[in-house]
């Protein structure tokens, strides 16, 4: 039997500690049980290494048990198979830690591009959208992130997008849902690091500034704020979206006065009006969140 999850845990952890230290000492428990079974099953003896209360590992029982994981098609200790689709644990050893994989959309995130040159069989069009890992990215290709919240939205986007003019290396993705979601939110956290700049563009309620500021968001895409005024809706702010506006009013607390965002929040929340995305229309500002 392969070992578990946990036990390889441990054995990685004893193998770490021995780079510094000639004996690493475990008391006898659950998973150093398993790992004194499975070097019975391996015909290991580990002699006077073991006691009625603990194992001691040094570096020839080490060697001795990464020698039998190795025959048996199990990955080395230093390889850590946490986060790793099935595909790339298969290219460690037979064993598969189902546990500890990552899913098949765990780094996966949806980008719009310009569309390049036109595909056989395929209807042109002014965008393209690519599904791929987001390690393939090289986030310092791009000047600034652009994330949406909707993804009809994210569909629909223009050739040109006006309020990116400042930036010519827009990249612009998908938040996610069950499916992306994974994927973009460990990209966000890669780009807050970069420090520049992330606008989100999604509705205008409660819900939608929350996910704004949750993911590092610098900037909203917003109408202007007279042409926002006419057209926001009660509709587009209903009562389920209670929950998030504590958040908000926190938020709204710590900003300057003269701040921008104060007036929108003010239609928001003093108001309970917003507007779905989809509503916006073409004109649109960058207000500051911070």
């Amino acid at each position: 039997m392969p070992l578990s999850t946990r036990a390889r845990n441990l054995l990685r952890d004893v193998s770490q500690r021995l780079s510094q230290a000639p004996i690493v000492q475990k008391p006898r428990g659950r998973v150093v049980e398993e790992i004194i079974d499975w070097l019975d099953e391996q015909h290991i003896e580990p002699g006077p290494n073991l006691s009625h209360a603990w194992i001691r590992f040094d570096r020839d029982l080490l060697v001795r048990i990464e020698a039998s994981m190795a025959l048996s098609g199990q990955a080395p200790l230093a390889v850590d198979l946490s986060g790793m689709e099935s595909l790339e644990q298969a290219r460690h050893g037979r064993q598969e830690e189902k546990g500890v994989r990552a899913g098949p959309r765990e780094r996966r995130v949806l980008i719009s591009l310009p569309a390049c040159v036109p595909r056989s069989g395929m209807a042109p069009a002014v965008r393209e959208v690519l599904d791929l890992d987001r390690h393939r990215l090289d986030l310092n290709a791009f000047d600034v992130l652009l994330q949406l919240e909707n993804l009809d939205g994210f569909y629909a986007l223009p050739a040109e997008i006006p309020t990116l003019s400042p930036w010519p290396r827009p990249l612009i993705l998908y938040r996610g849902d069950s499916l992306y979601g994974g994927g973009f939110a460990a990209l966000a956290a890669d780009w807050v690091a970069s420090g520049r700049p992330h606008l989100y563009l999604g509705d205008f309620d409660a819900r939608g500034i929350g996910i704004a500021l949750a993911s590092g968001a610098t900037h909203l895409l917003l109408p202007p704020l007279e042409w926002l005024g006419r057209h926001a809706s009660g509709e587009h702010q209903p009562p389920e979206q209670q929950s998030y506006q504590a958040a908000l009013r926190v938020h709204a607390a710590g900003l300057p006065a003269e701040h921008p965002l104060l007036d929108y929040l003010a239609i928001l929340l003093g108001e309970q009006r917003g507007l779905r995305q989809q509503w916006f229309g073409h004109a649109l500002t960058r207000v500051p969140l911070g």
